[in-house]
């Protein structure tokens, strides 16, 4: 480690020492935050010997975000975990703006990271088409302290057709045959993914440029390509967050977007046809985006998103004093009947302490970590109020989430179209809920802050099985930080 990166690590240890986040009554009890400071996108998702990876974008010095480094969670079980510290910094000619986006390939003895290293020159630049570089960079280590960078793709790597916005690689494949794909922004704001292969995870060729025939966004970010069994065989998913998408009424609700197109084979297809009216967003609350998946070692395909939008400050806002912003809870995918499914993790069950006493109008609240599960609901219409806080509402072939007085703090409504409405899970923690409709067929993420103390949620509907925990907090090591053992 040179200079620049002690100097780094010695301040960052300072603000995590110092800082106390769980003090906050906002601070969620079974998602994933950062231990001070600012998080977005989750990076380097894996499991490799036993044991899950989750790095993610951090901002220490700034909860409002500002220059990013990574940081690190272990787990065995997913339930409970281990701040590792900041294992990339800003620290180098290739990435002195920023430790941006990337992966974890693991290889044999090593575990490889690939991410894209932000360097901005002094000047009269724009940025977009000039003063910019985005070089992705490649470390190896133990899965803990990581070696050497170096640069596999350089900007002049990149097709003449890209401007300086190329970034967030994500790297898969095994035993000599590997993959790379990266979101760019394409001259003319088209946004589109990059696909390279290589067989040593060092060299590195360009084989295509994938994206749609019309601009759909003028960046895509985050890119990921895996596919998933179905009865009929394998289907590949592409995932992206384009930005620049238009807002309709009900898709791309948010200011920028996450979501995937699904074909038989993509990276066999030269010219898949990516029809923007077949893109399926992943999700449909206010705060979800930049999502990543990996396959762990039992061959669930899982997938992590940050429970945040960026440049929503203008539209909402996120109160929490020292630190921002959280992960979802790790999500299950499967396939069926021509789409996604997502289903929380099943180890998440674990966690599930005292069973509420749920009955036909509703049940009183007072933990605000709770795990809701209804089933067998029936008819036209279904709603579950809260008057600390939002509504659920179910109607004409509509479900909206609608957050009452300030608990949204500027958060209004969001809504998908569902063809019945058969059941329902909550999963609330504090200031976090995620909504699963229909066994996954639709998602909404969302952030609130919502008054404390005892009060109400209420039923309205017809159902067959209503039942809820409350959640004991998962337990979080923070001994990179000097911190001890918290409940999180």
């Amino acid at each position: 480690m040179n200079v620049l990166g002690r100097i780094l690590i010695e301040r960052i240890r300072e603000l995590e020492a110092r800082g106390n986040p769980q003090a906050d009554p906002w601070r969620p009890v079974f998602h994933l935050a950062p231990p001070v400071g600012w998080l977005n996108d989750p990076n380097g998702l894996c499991q490799w010997r036993g044991v899950y990876h989750v790095f993610f974008q951090y901002s220490p010095f700034d909860a409002r975000g500002g220059l990013k480094v990574w940081g690190h969670y272990t787990s065995r079980d997913l339930t409970s975990w281990r701040y590792e510290g900041t294992p990339l910094l800003p620290d180098g000619p290739w990435d002195c703006h920023g430790v941006y986006s990337g992966s974890a390939c693991p290889e044999g003895e090593r575990l490889h990271l690939f991410y894209t290293g932000n360097v901005k020159l002094d000047g009269d630049y724009d940025y977009v088409h000039d003063g910019r570089l985005s070089e992705t960079l490649r470390v190896s280590g133990d899965g803990f302290a990581f070696g050497e960078k170096r640069p596999v793709l350089r900007m002049e790597d990149y097709p003449d057709s890209c401007t300086c916005h190329v970034r967030d690689p994500k790297v898969w494949g095994r035993h000599g045959v590997y993959a790379m794909i990266l979101g760019a922004r394409l001259k003319g704001d088209h946004g589109a993914a990059l696909l390279y292969g290589s067989r040593d995870l060092s060299h590195w060729e360009y084989e295509r440029t994938v994206t749609t025939e019309a601009p759909f966004g003028y960046m895509w970010e985050c890119p990921d390509l895996f596919t998933l069994r179905s009865p009929s065989g394998p289907v590949s998913i592409l995932s992206i967050s384009p930005q620049g998408v238009p807002r309709e009424a009900l898709r791309f609700q948010n200011r920028y977007a996450s979501g995937y197109f699904f074909s038989k084979e993509f990276e066999a297809d030269p010219n898949p046809d990516l029809d923007p009216a077949r893109f399926i967003e992943w999700d449909h609350g206010f705060d979800f985006y930049a999502p990543q998946t990996f396959e762990d070692e039992g061959g669930r395909r899982i997938l992590i998103g940050w429970a945040g939008v960026p440049d929503s400050e203008g539209e909402y806002g996120n109160p929490t004093e020292g630190w921002r912003h959280v992960l979802t809870v790790p999500r299950e995918l499967t396939w069926q009947d021509g789409r996604v499914l997502q289903r929380p993790f099943e180890e998440l069950k674990r966690l599930r302490d005292k069973p509420l006493l749920v009955g036909p109008s509703g049940f009183e609240v007072q933990d605000r970590a709770f795990d809701l599960v209804l089933e067998g609901i029936r008819g036209e219409s279904f709603e579950l109020s809260w008057e600390e806080g939002f509504s659920l509402l179910w109607k004409e072939g509509v479900f909206s989430l609608s957050f009452l007085g300030d608990a949204g703090v500027g958060r209004t409504v969001r809504r998908v179209r569902l063809e019945a409405l058969r059941a329902l899970r909550l999963l609330m923690d504090r200031s976090v809920l995620e909504i699963y409709l229909n066994e996954g067929e639709a998602v909404m993420t969302s952030r609130f802050y919502p008054k404390f103390g005892s009060s109400r949620l209420r039923l309205s509907g017809d159902m067959e099985k209503a039942a809820g925990w409350t959640m004991r907090p998962m337990p979080v090591a923070y001994p990179a930080c000097s911190r001890g053992v918290h409940p999180h």
